[in-house]
Parts: structure tokens; sequence; C-alpha cells
């Protein structure tokens, strides 16, 4: 059997252009990308997986003001630890933040905050597993896969008003 491959769509963000990555099983890929390509999609389907069509109609809806949550079926690899940062993560509301000290407390390991800060890094899934609302213990805006001014961007679009990189 051949293994599957990913069906990509792009969806121009007002920060940038999102590819998206799945398949039947889930969408597996989120990442901001700095191209632009007039193609929707790729893959060996004409129409997008479930999982894909599910994900491009959540995030219009996100960046348009009308979503806070994502219900998108994913599929995420990772380490059992990145897996229980990132189930971690998705329960950090819209217009809420978290820092790295917490989150690794919340993981069950308040030592690991350098680890939870690698799994947030390795965080296949942005905005739907919203990696971009972790912070520094001091409030300030520390990494981000996608850059600081979208970590800012997201942040303020779900409401902070006050931050600071």
């Amino acid at each position: 059997m051949s293994p599957v491959v990913p069906w990509i769509a792009r969806y121009e963000s007002p920060i940038g252009t999102i590819e998206i990555a799945g398949t039947d099983a889930g969408v597996s890929g989120l990442r901001f990308v700095d191209i632009r390509d007039e193609r929707t999609g790729r893959g060996t389907k004409d129409v997008a997986p479930g999982p894909v069509a599910d994900a491009l109609t959540q995030i219009e809806g996100y960046f348009r003001g009308g979503r806070e949550a994502f219900t998108v079926k994913l599929d995420l690899g990772g380490t059992p630890f990145q897996r229980r940062v990132w189930a971690r993560l998705l329960r950090v509301g819209f217009g809420e933040t978290i820092t790295y000290k917490d989150l690794a407390a919340a993981t069950g390991n308040p030592a690991a905050t350098r680890a939870v800060g690698g799994a947030n890094h390795r965080n296949p899934v942005s905005i739907i597993v919203p990696c971009h609302r972790v912070v520094g213990s001091d409030g300030r805006l520390t990494g981000y896969g996608g850059g600081l001014w979208r970590k800012d961007w997201l942040l303020r679009h779900e409401g902070h008003g006050r931050l600071f990189v």
C-alpha cells in the first residue's frame, strides 16, 4: 500500500498565506508560507478531504471574527510529551494567554519550561493549536515560528490590547 499524500490548500489571511495540509484522517499541518500561489490546493483529489475543507472554513471564520474555537479533526504526530503540551494548548481559550512556566506545570512537569518551548515550536498546526497564546513569565511575547509580529497580530485580534515584545 502506498503512503497517503496529504492534500494541501492555501488561505490568504490578513497576515499572510496559510498552508493547510491533511487527509481524511485529519489536518496534519497549518503553517504560514511566504509565497503566493494561485492554486487553491493539490493532491490526488479534486475536492479537499473533509478535515481540510473544515479547516479552511473555520480559519476563515476566525479571521473574519466569528469563530473563537476550532472543531477540526486533527492528525498530529509528535512525541507523547509534545502531544500532552498540544492537548493542553487546546484548552487555552480565545482571548486568553498562558506562560511557558504555567504550561509546563499544567502538563505535569513544572521543570520542563524549555521542553514546553520546544514542543510549542514544533506545533504542526499553529492557530488551531494556539501556540501564539503562550507568553513569557513577564507577559512578553517570545518565540513564534510565524514571527513575533504575527503573534502580536493574532493576540490583538483576540482582544489583547496591552502586549509588549
